[in-house]
């Protein structure tokens, strides 16, 4: 019943107009950062961070979530047209998407996309509210012995958070421990690497890394690849599936939400691996799996309804212990972290409002992604004959502007470019920008709370084995490690380099 009446205040707080045209917003911007190839739900959240500092938290929070999972449903119209994945989680919907597109199917394939995205991120939605709040009661047991060693878990799962190999992972996460060094020492009040540049006392801010890193380096990445493609077009009478292609979707639909799900609450590109994981079960359960990559419906069903109910059920270790098992839940912390407002274990009991807005938000939603969808498709297709060369400098000015915004600081856009170089360097070196966001992120906390166990035993390590909390996630972070290392070495498996691909 508490649930219900939460849920009830929930809506009240986001079916104010504001709110609702703030949803509006972040799905109507999600939804084109997903179709237009190149730019991604990340630096589409990267993009609008600026414009949420006149916001409240709750404001701010409800747009950026619509760009997320907006992202997963615009991804899939490109790639069942085109054969353009515009996200890469929607990478998998490319094999059985534009096969039906070449048959004359390609709007019964948008419909059933839309319906089973609609279904994984509203029953997504449903665990997110169940779960979330029972994590983070449970976590609110833990002091910071208990705390240290969650978050230990979760640095070494960065391991696997990376398109390549682990030895390719560990640098970037160290770099980014480094940086998240940088500035005043929380607990001495000591300055840190900063030689005596007065900027860098509160170290180097969030919005500059991940505008620069996600935003800039993307678009120079995208500056060097052709994306000249054949669009096909598709009337609005035609998005309506036959009655045998509904029934063959319904299963599909329900196994992609469970495994979905699940698979959200893993670290990494969770909706990527939830999409290939998807195709493979309805490939190995269907009577005929030969005729999979020639226009199957399971194809298109499965995948896209596990990306959505990925991206939904990856909200809750971000909301309910402040740890984001993603880059696109670690940009939206810094939204979060900016407005005064830090995910975890309190924030649920300390911010209700926040939380279960957030939650009614995403009902909300999702019914809107859907009308835009479909009936807009045709507008949405036409965002691709837009020359990225038009598009390049629009982004650029965004990312400036943004970013002096801030603190009308000119340090933080030299930040900001050299973080956009970095992350093109970085990429074309094949290394991933992730996890090195999630450490800067991650790791004051980490650090934060490894020093004040200490301080509480007066110096003695073995605070870590007492409790039998702690002994068990510091060993389930060494086995975890050895898995890691044990990955990078042996032979990699067909199912793991098609993985790798779709990055």
């Amino acid at each position: 019943m508490d649930v219900l009446n939460n849920l009830y205040n929930g809506f009240q707080v986001a079916l104010t107009f504001k709110n609702v045209y703030l949803c509006f917003i972040g799905c109507l911007w999600g939804t084109v950062v997903g179709v237009l190839p190149g730019i991604g739900p990340l630096a589409g959240i990267a993009l609008l961070i600026p414009a949420t500092f006149g916001m409240d938290a709750t404001g701010a929070i409800i747009m950026l979530a619509g760009i997320y999972y907006g992202a997963m449903y615009g991804g899939s119209t490109t790639s069942i047209l085109m054969n353009i994945p515009g996200e890469s989680a929607s990478v998998v919907t490319c094999i059985d998407g534009y096969q039906m597109t070449r048959k004359g199917r390609g709007g019964a394939a948008l419909f059933i996309a839309a319906w089973g995205s609609w279904v994984g991120g509203t029953l997504g939605v449903a665990g997110l509210m169940l779960l979330a709040p029972f994590l983070a009661n449970f976590a609110m047991k833990f002091g910071p012995p208990e705390m240290f060693a969650v978050l230990l878990v979760a640095f070494i799962l960065l391991g696997s958070l990376g398109k390549g190999s682990f030895f390719k992972t560990v640098p970037m996460i160290l770099m980014g421990l480094l940086v998240g060094t940088i500035g005043m020492d929380p607990l001495t009040g000591t300055m840190r690497f900063t030689h005596g540049i007065k900027e860098l006392y509160d170290g180097i801010g969030f919005i500059p890394v991940a505008m620069g890193a996600f935003g800039i380096g993307e678009i120079l990445v995208s500056t060097e690849e052709s994306l000249i493609r054949e669009i096909f077009k598709v009337r609005l009478r035609e998005l309506l599936p036959t009655r045998k292609e509904f029934r063959a979707s319904w299963g599909p639909i329900f196994r992609g939400t469970g495994l979905g799900f699940v698979i959200g609450l893993l670290p990494g590109s969770a909706h990527v691996l939830a999409s290939f994981v998807s195709y493979t079960v309805e490939k190995r359960v269907a009577k005929n799996p030969e005729e999979f990559g020639t226009g199957r419906i399971e194809g298109v069903a499965g995948p896209e309804t596990a990306n959505n109910a990925a991206s939904e059920s990856a909200m809750i270790p971000f909301l309910g212990l402040g740890i984001p098992t993603g880059p696109a839940p670690a940009v939206m912390m810094i939204a979060l972290l900016i407005h005064g407002v830090r995910p975890g274990p309190l924030f649920i009991t300390e911010q209700p409002q926040i939380f279960w807005g957030l939650i009614a938000s995403m009902y909300i939603g999702n019914v809107i992604l859907v009308i835009l969808n479909l009936p807009l498709v045709g507008i949405f297709v036409n965002l691709l004959r837009v020359p990225f060369r038009i598009l390049f400098p629009i982004i650029l000015l965004i990312c400036l502007v943004g970013t002096y915004s801030v603190n009308a600081s000119t340090s933080e856009l030299l930040i900001l470019l050299s973080f956009g170089v970095f992350g093109y360097v970085f990429r074309k070196l094949e290394y991933d920008i992730a996890p090195f966001i999630l450490a800067i992120i991650i790791g004051p906390t980490i650090e934060m709370a490894f020093r004040q166990s200490l301080m509480r035993s007066a110096g003695s390590f073995a605070i870590f084995w007492e409790s039998p909390i702690t002994l068990t996630l510091i060993g389930l972070s060494g086995v975890l490690l050895l898995w890691n290392i044990y990955r990078a070495v042996r032979p990699k498996a067909t199912w793991e380099k098609a993985l790798e691909e779709g990055e």
